[in-house]
Protein backbone atom coordinates (compact mmCIF):
# COMPACT_ATOMS: atom_id res chain seq x y z
CA UNK A 1 0.00 0.00 0.00
CA UNK A 2 3.02 2.37 1.20
CA UNK A 3 3.79 1.53 -2.37
CA UNK A 4 1.46 2.49 -4.42
CA UNK A 5 1.14 5.75 -2.46
CA UNK A 6 4.32 6.93 -3.50
CA UNK A 7 4.24 6.08 -6.89
CA UNK A 8 0.69 7.98 -7.09
CA UNK A 9 2.80 11.03 -5.69
CA UNK A 10 5.35 10.34 -8.50
CA UNK A 11 2.99 10.19 -11.37
CA UNK A 12 0.89 13.49 -10.10
CA UNK A 13 4.65 15.16 -9.70
CA UNK A 14 5.39 14.01 -13.05
CA UNK A 15 1.95 15.44 -14.80
CA UNK A 16 2.09 18.67 -12.95
CA UNK A 17 5.51 19.35 -14.16
CA UNK A 18 4.83 18.30 -17.39
CA UNK A 19 1.97 20.65 -17.44
CA UNK A 20 3.91 23.77 -16.12
CA UNK A 21 6.81 23.04 -18.25
CA UNK A 22 4.76 23.44 -21.34
CA UNK A 23 2.68 26.09 -20.40
CA UNK A 24 5.04 28.96 -20.92
CA UNK A 25 5.63 30.58 -24.18
CA UNK A 26 8.75 31.41 -25.43
CA UNK A 27 10.04 34.96 -25.11
CA UNK A 28 10.96 36.36 -28.62
CA UNK A 29 14.30 37.56 -29.73
CA UNK A 30 13.23 40.10 -31.25
CA UNK A 31 11.20 43.70 -29.90
CA UNK A 32 9.02 46.30 -31.28
CA UNK A 33 9.67 49.91 -30.46
CA UNK A 34 9.05 53.72 -31.42
CA UNK A 35 12.25 55.79 -31.32
CA UNK A 36 10.74 58.14 -28.53
CA UNK A 37 9.45 56.69 -25.20
CA UNK A 38 6.47 58.22 -25.23
CA UNK A 39 3.29 56.12 -26.11
CA UNK A 40 0.93 58.51 -26.30
CA UNK A 41 0.38 60.77 -29.96
CA UNK A 42 -1.30 63.50 -31.82
CA UNK A 43 -3.33 62.95 -35.17
CA UNK A 44 -0.32 64.53 -38.06
CA UNK A 45 2.73 63.10 -35.69
CA UNK A 46 4.84 60.47 -37.11
CA UNK A 47 6.17 57.15 -35.59
CA UNK A 48 9.26 55.90 -36.45
CA UNK A 49 9.12 52.20 -35.65
CA UNK A 50 11.78 49.79 -35.54
CA UNK A 51 12.39 46.40 -35.06
CA UNK A 52 14.94 45.29 -32.68
CA UNK A 53 17.45 41.91 -33.46
CA UNK A 54 19.86 42.01 -30.62
CA UNK A 55 21.00 38.24 -31.41
CA UNK A 56 21.32 39.04 -34.78
CA UNK A 57 19.47 36.68 -36.28
CA UNK A 58 18.77 36.43 -39.85
CA UNK A 59 15.30 37.82 -40.65
CA UNK A 60 13.79 36.51 -43.89
CA UNK A 61 10.73 39.28 -43.75
CA UNK A 62 8.23 41.83 -41.57
CA UNK A 63 4.72 42.75 -41.90
CA UNK A 64 3.43 45.48 -40.03
CA UNK A 65 -0.09 46.40 -38.63
CA UNK A 66 -2.14 48.82 -37.48
CA UNK A 67 -4.61 46.85 -35.31
CA UNK A 68 -5.70 44.38 -38.02
CA UNK A 69 -5.23 47.25 -41.03
CA UNK A 70 -1.75 45.70 -42.52
CA UNK A 71 0.66 48.74 -43.51
CA UNK A 72 2.74 49.28 -46.89
CA UNK A 73 6.50 48.07 -45.97
CA UNK A 74 8.84 47.15 -47.94
CA UNK A 75 9.55 43.31 -47.77
CA UNK A 76 12.07 42.50 -45.75
CA UNK A 77 12.71 45.60 -44.10
CA UNK A 78 12.68 46.09 -40.34
CA UNK A 79 11.52 49.82 -40.37
CA UNK A 80 8.25 51.19 -40.70
CA UNK A 81 7.31 55.46 -40.62
CA UNK A 82 3.81 56.12 -39.86
CA UNK A 83 2.53 58.75 -40.26
CA UNK A 84 -0.39 59.55 -38.11
CA UNK A 85 -3.38 60.81 -40.28
CA UNK A 86 -6.75 59.23 -40.80
CA UNK A 87 -6.36 56.46 -38.50
CA UNK A 88 -8.82 55.11 -35.81
CA UNK A 89 -8.40 57.51 -32.06
CA UNK A 90 -7.67 55.96 -28.75
CA UNK A 91 -6.31 52.76 -27.50
CA UNK A 92 -4.76 51.26 -30.95
CA UNK A 93 -2.37 48.72 -31.23
CA UNK A 94 0.76 48.20 -33.42
CA UNK A 95 1.78 44.69 -34.76
CA UNK A 96 4.46 43.77 -36.23
CA UNK A 97 5.09 39.90 -37.75
CA UNK A 98 9.11 38.77 -37.78
CA UNK A 99 9.55 35.56 -40.08
CA UNK A 100 12.92 34.55 -39.11
CA UNK A 101 14.79 31.03 -39.31
CA UNK A 102 11.46 29.18 -40.33
CA UNK A 103 9.15 30.53 -37.19
CA UNK A 104 6.95 33.55 -37.03
CA UNK A 105 7.14 36.21 -33.84
CA UNK A 106 3.67 37.92 -33.39
CA UNK A 107 5.62 41.73 -31.61
CA UNK A 108 2.59 43.90 -30.08
CA UNK A 109 2.90 48.01 -29.09
CA UNK A 110 0.06 49.76 -27.36
CA UNK A 111 -0.28 53.11 -28.33
CA UNK A 112 -3.18 55.53 -27.32
CA UNK A 113 -3.86 58.23 -30.26
CA UNK A 114 -5.73 61.74 -29.59
CA UNK A 115 -7.32 64.07 -31.84
CA UNK A 116 -5.19 67.20 -32.82
CA UNK A 117 -7.71 69.76 -32.47
CA UNK A 118 -9.53 70.44 -28.93
CA UNK A 119 -13.58 70.43 -29.33
CA UNK A 120 -15.80 73.35 -30.34
CA UNK A 121 -17.77 74.01 -27.98
CA UNK A 122 -21.49 74.90 -28.13
CA UNK A 123 -24.67 76.20 -25.88
CA UNK A 124 -28.32 76.19 -26.82
CA UNK A 125 -31.48 77.97 -27.19
CA UNK A 126 -34.94 76.65 -26.64
CA UNK A 127 -36.87 77.13 -29.57
CA UNK A 128 -40.02 75.34 -28.36
CA UNK A 129 -41.68 73.15 -25.41
CA UNK A 130 -43.67 70.19 -25.72
CA UNK A 131 -45.35 68.03 -23.33
CA UNK A 132 -43.45 64.82 -22.28
CA UNK A 133 -45.06 61.93 -20.29
CA UNK A 134 -43.43 62.37 -16.68
CA UNK A 135 -43.86 58.82 -15.98
CA UNK A 136 -41.22 57.72 -19.03
CA UNK A 137 -37.42 56.56 -18.27
CA UNK A 138 -36.29 57.68 -21.15
CA UNK A 139 -33.35 55.20 -22.79
CA UNK A 140 -34.01 55.91 -26.92
CA UNK A 141 -35.30 58.67 -28.90
CA UNK A 142 -35.67 58.94 -33.11
CA UNK A 143 -38.17 60.60 -35.66
CA UNK A 144 -39.31 58.28 -38.60
CA UNK A 145 -41.81 59.95 -40.61
CA UNK A 146 -42.35 62.70 -38.12
CA UNK A 147 -43.50 60.36 -35.32
CA UNK A 148 -41.36 60.31 -32.63
CA UNK A 149 -40.75 56.35 -31.28
CA UNK A 150 -38.95 56.37 -27.55
CA UNK A 151 -38.09 53.41 -25.15
CA UNK A 152 -38.23 53.62 -21.85
CA UNK A 153 -36.33 51.82 -19.30
CA UNK A 154 -36.63 50.10 -16.30
CA UNK A 155 -37.06 46.31 -14.89
CA UNK A 156 -40.98 45.62 -15.02
CA UNK A 157 -41.58 49.37 -16.41
CA UNK A 158 -39.56 49.14 -20.44
CA UNK A 159 -41.61 49.44 -23.27
CA UNK A 160 -41.82 50.45 -26.85
CA UNK A 161 -43.96 53.49 -27.49
CA UNK A 162 -45.38 55.58 -30.57
CA UNK A 163 -46.09 59.47 -29.50
CA UNK A 164 -47.32 62.68 -30.58
CA UNK A 165 -44.32 64.95 -29.28
CA UNK A 166 -46.45 67.73 -30.11
CA UNK A 167 -48.97 66.63 -27.78
CA UNK A 168 -46.97 64.30 -25.76
CA UNK A 169 -50.00 61.86 -26.20
CA UNK A 170 -48.80 57.95 -26.42
CA UNK A 171 -50.50 56.52 -29.67
CA UNK A 172 -49.67 53.06 -29.13
CA UNK A 173 -47.11 51.56 -26.08
CA UNK A 174 -45.47 47.66 -26.07
CA UNK A 175 -44.69 46.35 -22.73
CA UNK A 176 -41.65 44.58 -22.28
CA UNK A 177 -41.21 41.59 -20.22
CA UNK A 178 -40.44 42.23 -16.97
CA UNK A 179 -37.20 40.71 -17.60
CA UNK A 180 -35.67 43.20 -19.59
CA UNK A 181 -34.47 46.46 -19.05
CA UNK A 182 -34.75 48.67 -21.97
CA UNK A 183 -32.43 50.36 -23.57
CA UNK A 184 -31.77 53.03 -26.77
CA UNK A 185 -33.39 52.61 -30.46
CA UNK A 186 -32.75 52.67 -33.95
CA UNK A 187 -35.34 52.52 -36.47
CA UNK A 188 -34.27 50.96 -40.31
CA UNK A 189 -35.57 49.41 -43.04
CA UNK A 190 -39.27 49.77 -41.71
CA UNK A 191 -37.67 47.55 -38.50
CA UNK A 192 -37.61 49.21 -34.77
CA UNK A 193 -33.98 47.89 -33.28
CA UNK A 194 -34.23 48.14 -29.41
CA UNK A 195 -31.14 47.18 -27.10
CA UNK A 196 -31.44 45.80 -23.92
CA UNK A 197 -29.49 46.56 -20.82
CA UNK A 198 -27.90 43.67 -19.64
CA UNK A 199 -29.46 40.66 -20.77
CA UNK A 200 -26.87 40.50 -23.92
CA UNK A 201 -30.21 40.64 -26.18
CA UNK A 202 -31.89 43.16 -28.58
CA UNK A 203 -35.37 43.37 -29.44
CA UNK A 204 -36.98 44.13 -33.14
CA UNK A 205 -40.36 45.30 -33.96
CA UNK A 206 -42.54 46.05 -36.90
CA UNK A 207 -42.42 49.90 -36.94
CA UNK A 208 -46.04 50.04 -38.26
CA UNK A 209 -47.91 47.81 -35.99
CA UNK A 210 -45.07 47.89 -33.09
CA UNK A 211 -45.27 43.55 -33.19
CA UNK A 212 -42.26 41.87 -32.05
CA UNK A 213 -40.79 39.79 -34.88
CA UNK A 214 -37.60 38.53 -33.31
CA UNK A 215 -34.26 38.86 -31.47
CA UNK A 216 -30.54 39.30 -31.60
CA UNK A 217 -27.79 38.64 -29.85
CA UNK A 218 -25.27 41.22 -28.72
CA UNK A 219 -21.48 39.47 -29.99
CA UNK A 220 -18.54 41.52 -28.00
CA UNK A 221 -20.30 43.82 -26.14
CA UNK A 222 -21.83 42.65 -22.38
CA UNK A 223 -24.31 45.48 -22.40
CA UNK A 224 -26.47 47.50 -24.86
CA UNK A 225 -26.87 51.45 -23.78
CA UNK A 226 -27.93 53.41 -27.04
CA UNK A 227 -28.33 52.79 -30.67
CA UNK A 228 -28.44 54.76 -34.30
CA UNK A 229 -28.10 53.73 -37.43
CA UNK A 230 -26.49 56.13 -40.75
CA UNK A 231 -28.77 54.25 -43.04
CA UNK A 232 -26.21 51.82 -44.03
CA UNK A 233 -25.27 50.47 -40.56
CA UNK A 234 -25.56 51.09 -36.89
CA UNK A 235 -24.21 52.21 -33.93
CA UNK A 236 -23.84 51.01 -30.76
CA UNK A 237 -22.88 52.22 -27.19
CA UNK A 238 -22.09 49.47 -24.10
CA UNK A 239 -20.85 51.97 -21.65
CA UNK A 240 -17.10 51.44 -22.23
CA UNK A 241 -15.00 53.75 -24.13
CA UNK A 242 -16.35 51.69 -27.63
CA UNK A 243 -18.72 52.38 -29.85
CA UNK A 244 -19.99 49.26 -31.87
CA UNK A 245 -20.19 49.27 -35.85
CA UNK A 246 -23.04 46.72 -36.36
CA UNK A 247 -23.61 44.84 -40.25
CA UNK A 248 -27.14 46.26 -40.81
CA UNK A 249 -27.99 42.43 -42.35
CA UNK A 250 -26.65 40.17 -39.48
CA UNK A 251 -26.04 42.74 -36.72
CA UNK A 252 -22.86 41.41 -35.76
CA UNK A 253 -20.26 43.66 -34.16
CA UNK A 254 -17.94 44.30 -36.69
CA UNK A 255 -15.29 46.79 -35.68
CA UNK A 256 -15.58 49.77 -33.73
CA UNK A 257 -15.01 53.50 -33.16
CA UNK A 258 -13.63 55.43 -29.42
CA UNK A 259 -14.88 58.67 -29.43
CA UNK A 260 -11.44 61.13 -28.32
CA UNK A 261 -10.32 64.54 -27.53
CA UNK A 262 -7.40 66.08 -28.03
CA UNK A 263 -6.62 64.50 -24.66
CA UNK A 264 -9.06 61.76 -23.45
CA UNK A 265 -10.60 58.65 -24.51
CA UNK A 266 -14.46 58.87 -23.62
CA UNK A 267 -16.42 56.38 -21.67
CA UNK A 268 -20.61 56.06 -20.32
CA UNK A 269 -21.70 57.64 -23.58
CA UNK A 270 -25.31 56.57 -23.78
CA UNK A 271 -28.15 57.66 -26.05
CA UNK A 272 -26.91 58.02 -29.72
CA UNK A 273 -28.04 59.91 -32.65
CA UNK A 274 -27.30 60.34 -35.99
CA UNK A 275 -27.39 64.11 -37.08
CA UNK A 276 -26.32 65.20 -40.60
CA UNK A 277 -23.34 62.65 -40.80
CA UNK A 278 -22.31 62.77 -37.18
CA UNK A 279 -23.08 61.02 -33.78
CA UNK A 280 -24.55 63.02 -31.47
CA UNK A 281 -23.98 61.13 -27.83
CA UNK A 282 -24.89 62.52 -24.23
CA UNK A 283 -22.75 61.25 -21.35
CA UNK A 284 -24.98 59.65 -18.54
CA UNK A 285 -25.25 61.82 -15.60
CA UNK A 286 -23.92 64.34 -17.66
CA UNK A 287 -25.36 67.85 -18.76
CA UNK A 288 -23.41 67.29 -22.34
CA UNK A 289 -23.85 66.03 -25.56
CA UNK A 290 -20.70 64.71 -27.97
CA UNK A 291 -20.59 65.62 -31.54
CA UNK A 292 -18.23 62.42 -33.15
CA UNK A 293 -16.67 62.25 -36.15
CA UNK A 294 -18.35 58.32 -37.03
CA UNK A 295 -14.81 57.80 -39.31
CA UNK A 296 -12.38 58.10 -36.89
CA UNK A 297 -14.13 58.79 -33.26
CA UNK A 298 -12.51 62.52 -33.13
CA UNK A 299 -14.61 64.17 -30.65
CA UNK A 300 -15.19 67.72 -32.67
CA UNK A 301 -18.05 69.68 -30.41
CA UNK A 302 -19.42 69.43 -27.02
CA UNK A 303 -22.43 70.93 -26.16
CA UNK A 304 -23.51 72.17 -22.62
CA UNK A 305 -27.20 71.18 -21.72
CA UNK A 306 -26.32 72.73 -18.11
CA UNK A 307 -29.51 74.54 -17.13
CA UNK A 308 -32.02 72.59 -19.31
CA UNK A 309 -32.97 70.20 -16.43
CA UNK A 310 -34.08 72.85 -13.79
CA UNK A 311 -36.59 74.17 -16.78
CA UNK A 312 -38.57 71.02 -15.90
CA UNK A 313 -41.07 70.26 -13.20
CA UNK A 314 -38.85 69.04 -10.38
CA UNK A 315 -39.93 65.46 -8.31
CA UNK A 316 -38.60 63.12 -6.44
CA UNK A 317 -38.26 60.54 -9.71
CA UNK A 318 -36.41 63.25 -11.51
CA UNK A 319 -33.48 61.84 -13.80
CA UNK A 320 -30.43 62.96 -16.10
CA UNK A 321 -30.44 64.60 -19.24
CA UNK A 322 -31.26 61.47 -21.80
CA UNK A 323 -33.14 61.32 -24.86
CA UNK A 324 -31.64 62.97 -28.24
CA UNK A 325 -33.92 62.97 -31.36
CA UNK A 326 -33.48 64.84 -34.95
CA UNK A 327 -35.87 64.96 -37.58
CA UNK A 328 -34.38 64.64 -41.03
CA UNK A 329 -37.47 65.99 -42.55
CA UNK A 330 -37.27 69.33 -40.70
CA UNK A 331 -33.69 69.49 -39.38
CA UNK A 332 -34.52 70.10 -35.93
CA UNK A 333 -33.43 68.86 -33.10
CA UNK A 334 -35.03 67.76 -29.89
CA UNK A 335 -33.63 66.70 -26.24
CA UNK A 336 -35.24 65.51 -22.80
CA UNK A 337 -34.64 63.72 -19.71
CA UNK A 338 -35.67 60.53 -17.86
CA UNK A 339 -38.81 61.15 -15.94
CA UNK A 340 -38.90 64.78 -17.42
CA UNK A 341 -42.30 66.16 -18.26
CA UNK A 342 -41.21 68.48 -21.38
CA UNK A 343 -39.68 67.75 -24.38
CA UNK A 344 -37.41 70.54 -25.95
CA UNK A 345 -36.64 71.75 -29.31
CA UNK A 346 -33.18 73.61 -29.03
CA UNK A 347 -30.58 75.59 -31.66
CA UNK A 348 -27.18 74.40 -31.23
CA UNK A 349 -24.73 78.19 -31.08
CA UNK A 350 -21.12 78.02 -31.10
CA UNK A 351 -20.10 79.89 -28.42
Amino acid sequence: MIKLKFLCLFILNLLLFSCGSNSGKKKSDFSLEIDSSKREFQLGETLNISVKNPKERKIDSTRFYFGNEILPSSSGSNNLQLNLQDQKLGNQLIRTIVFSEGEADTLQLPIKIYNNTAPKVYTYNIVNTFPHDRTAYTQGLEFFRDTLYESTGQYGKSSLRKTNFETGEVLQKVDLADKYFGEGISILNNKIYQLTWNEGEGLIYDVETLKRGGVFKFNQSKEGWGLTNDGQQFYKSDGTEKIWILNAQTLAEETYIQPTTHKSISTQLNELEWVEGKIYANTYQKDGVAIINPENGAIEGLINFNGLREKVTQHENLDVLNGIAYNPSTKKLYVTGKNWDKLFEVEIIEK
